[in-house]
């Protein structure tokens, strides 16, 4: 975990860089985000699971290409987040549906809040809380409320780290 003094570090879900390229924060409208986004990874202050990072690279776009080209560091798994992963799955019998495989699921879920544990960092997910209490449909937040993992969206993430974002007519 980190200490008070420590700046937080964040684990980044895929969805958030894909959306975000896809809409609201695509280059052409807003590069400041993916400016902030690589000098954060420069600084150490966010990072991808493998898993994650493989999910976005193993298509040839610009969002892959960009990535590659980045400074967002990309950490494997190791015997640490295996043991963390096994932790989490002994925590609660519903978070074997984090890895189910059914269709729009990230494969690299599981990784995320593992690799989060292993770090002391805060899960970014553009995921919601799942509350119908049906397990089939766990999200990433569910998991990491149990496993007591902070986590905030993408835009909860830009004001935790007070990005902000400059405008101009071109």
């Amino acid at each position: 975990m980190t200490s008070s003094s420590t700046p937080r570090t964040y684990c980044l879900d895929a969805n958030v860089l894909i959306q975000a390229w896809n809409t609201y924060y695509s280059p052409q409208i807003c590069p400041d985000y993916w400016d902030a986004l690589n000098e954060l990874g420069i600084r150490k202050r966010i990072f991808l699971p493998a898993e994650i990072s493989h999910e976005i690279t193993r298509t040839d776009d610009n969002l892959s290409k960009w990535l590659k080209a980045s400074s967002i560091p990309i950490r494997a798994t190791d015997a640490n987040v295996t043991n963390c992963w096994k932790r989490v799955l002994a925590a609660h019998a519903d978070h074997q549906y984090l890895i189910a495989e059914t269709k729009n699921r990230s494969l690299g879920d599981p990784w995320v809040v593992s690799r989060a544990i292993d770090a002391g960092a805060v899960v970014v997910t553009k995921e919601e809380l799942e509350r119908t209490g049906r397990p089939l449909k766990i999200k990433i937040p569910n998991v990491c409320n149990n496993m007591r993992v902070p986590w905030m969206n993408d835009f909860q993430f830009i004001q935790d780290l007070k990005i902000q974002f400059s405008c101009r007519l071109i």
